[in-house]
């Protein structure tokens, strides 16, 4: 789909977010479901397939997200799915997620780490990540076990590699 498609989904979906004041909710919900999104091959495969009808598509998305995140995502998601667009769901909502970080003068910071992160753990890694790019953050951790230890963040252009395997593949390199 074309930049200017994405971008209008994700205006969309961020005003419609942000008229009934739940912003903050549909903008966490979102980015968790679009990394979901992004690492199961079965539900990536359920949403895009065209030959599963656009209502079975919606059911599948009803049935994951109904009860556990708001009703605004659910029909959110379930619209972009039901329009054909699911492949274009992760690009949408990190344009979401930008879109929602800008308009609180934030700037979209994502972390990988390989376990979760507590409350006081993502407070101190904020205010580290603020202190080294100088700019106020909007801080979405990932949980990535395959970065074994340490974390990975990205701010805009920026990647700050601390994981433990990158340090493994460095090892092996100079080896």
């Amino acid at each position: 789909m074309s930049d200017s498609r994405i971008d209008g989904y994700a205006r969309g979906l961020f005003e419609i977010a942000r008229a009934e004041g739940t912003i903050d909710e549909v903008e966490d919900e979102l980015f968790r479901f679009g990394r979901a999104f992004e690492s199961n091959d079965a539900l990536r495969n359920a949403l895009t397939d065209e030959l599963i009808p656009a209502d079975r598509r919606q059911g599948i998305v009803e049935s994951l997200l109904g009860g556990k995140a708001t009703t605004t995502t659910t029909q959110l998601v379930s619209m972009v799915v039901g329009a054909g667009r699911g492949r274009d769901l992760p690009a949408i909502v990190a344009k979401l997620v930008d879109r929602a970080s800008a308009s609180k003068s934030l700037e979209s910071a994502e972390v990988r780490s390989a376990v979760p992160l507590t409350g006081d753990q993502q407070d101190r890694l904020k205010a580290a990540l603020t202190n080294a790019t100088g700019k106020q953050l909007n801080l979405k951790v990932v949980v990535d076990p395959s970065i074994l230890g340490g974390i990975v963040a990205t701010v805009g252009d920026t990647v700050i590699d601390g994981s433990v395997r990158t340090r493994v593949d460095q090892l092996k390199s100079r080896l």
